[in-house]
């Protein structure tokens, strides 16, 4: 019960503000239509799902990695989902949340299926209990190596930008400046490229002159430019924090080790639930290792933001899936149009795997 009891210990140094382990969860509200983009969301989540599941088995001969979250195509608004939503509802107050994938040792997996999502909670809290881990898939739709070149590129610029400001403003407005303002001024003049993500100012307006318009305008250029620097610039693990609460839940039942891994169109990144709760309940952190941020694409539910790249990269490479539209016809005739993916091949990371879950795929 070692790891049960380290994540106990942690619950108990996490911020109430943040989430209140002690109090129940607010059941979900059913939802009632579905739409396009749903669909395509839950297709790639099920290809991020095989991905991993399938770059594990393919380069592992001790262990093996099974599908155990729900896999029900019932979506909103077709016969079955009311009943299918309600028991789900049931399962998460029950035993919390599944993982998406679970690895086993084979020697405590002898079933041919690499599917359990379907046993009986009878079966499952039988097999359960013997899994090495269980992981939470996520998916997003980037290439994280093209997005952090643009974004490093984009900063390099902004930089550049607010170095050019900043001469323009000394050199042409030092004493109208310093006349104005001489904390802003001395502020201006210590910034530099490496303190210019802490630097802030409110700028000013004047207006009385057109020297005085002139440097407003460049000051409000300057202060515009620290502060994009200043914004998340890199993609995110991205744990529900509504999700915490019923993976916990599960951990109490099973006491097996969770994690997190993110998949990219291109690489996997992994994080432990041991290291987001050791990070949230360090509020000196956020900000830094990990930002708290309303998903506007997920019904503005607070999401953890953890940089993806600094965390334990399981999957090296992965192959663009071939791709192609789908369409499903709802009981009043409406019909939505989906992508679905073909299967991806992908290139584990062997130490990175080994890093993050403790022990060695072959």
């Amino acid at each position: 019960m070692m790891y049960l009891a380290e994540i106990n210990d942690l619950i108990s140094k996490v911020n109430p503000k943040i989430i209140d382990f002690s109090t129940d969860r607010i059941r979900g509200t059913m939802p009632t239509q579905v739409s396009s983009d749903f669909l395509t969301n839950k297709e790639q989540g099920d290809w991020a799902e095989k991905t991993l599941l399938e770059g594990i088995n393919k380069n592992s001969k001790n262990y093996i990695a099974v599908k155990y979250g729900k896999d029900d195509n019932l979506t909103a608004g077709e016969k079955g989902f009311k009943e299918f939503y309600e028991n789900y509802q049931e399962e998460l107050d029950s035993i919390g949340k599944r993982p998406d994938l679970l690895i086993f040792d084979r020697k405590d997996f002898k079933s041919a299926t690499l599917n359990i999502s379907g046993w009986s909670l009878e079966e499952l809290d039988k097999i359960v209990p013997k899994a090495k881990c269980g992981i939470e898939v996520r998916s997003s739709a980037f290439l994280i190596n093209k997005y952090e070149a643009y974004m490093n590129e984009r900063n390099e610029k902004l930089l550049d930008d607010a170095m050019n400001n900043k001469e323009y403003i000394i050199d042409r407005y030092s004493d109208l400046l310093r006349s104005k303002d001489e904390e802003l001024f001395k502020l201006i003049n210590l910034l530099d490229k490496d303190n210019a993500h802490v630097i802030s100012f409110r700028s000013p307006s004047w207006r009385s002159s057109d020297e005085l318009a002139d440097l407003s305008y460049h000051l409000k250029e300057l202060k515009k430019c620290l502060t994009d620097i200043t914004k998340r610039t890199f993609l995110s693990i991205t744990p529900k924090v509504e999700d915490l609460k019923v993976v916990y839940n599960w951990i109490k039942r099973y006491n097996v080790p969770h994690y997190y891994v993110q998949v990219f169109f291109d690489k996997s990144y992994g994080i432990s639930f041991k290291k987001i709760l050791t990070l949230i309940s360090n509020p000196e952190l956020e900000g830094k290792e990990y930002f708290l941020e309303s998903d506007v694409k997920n019904q503005n539910k607070t999401t953890i933001k953890i940089h993806a790249s600094k965390e334990a990269n399981i999957l090296t490479k992965i192959d663009l899936p071939n791709h192609y539209s789908e369409m499903k016809e709802l009981e009043r005739g409406r019909l939505l149009f989906y992508v679905k993916f073909n299967n991806s091949l992908s290139t584990i990371n062997k130490k990175g795997f080994e890093s993050l879950f403790g022990f060695k795929l072959i």
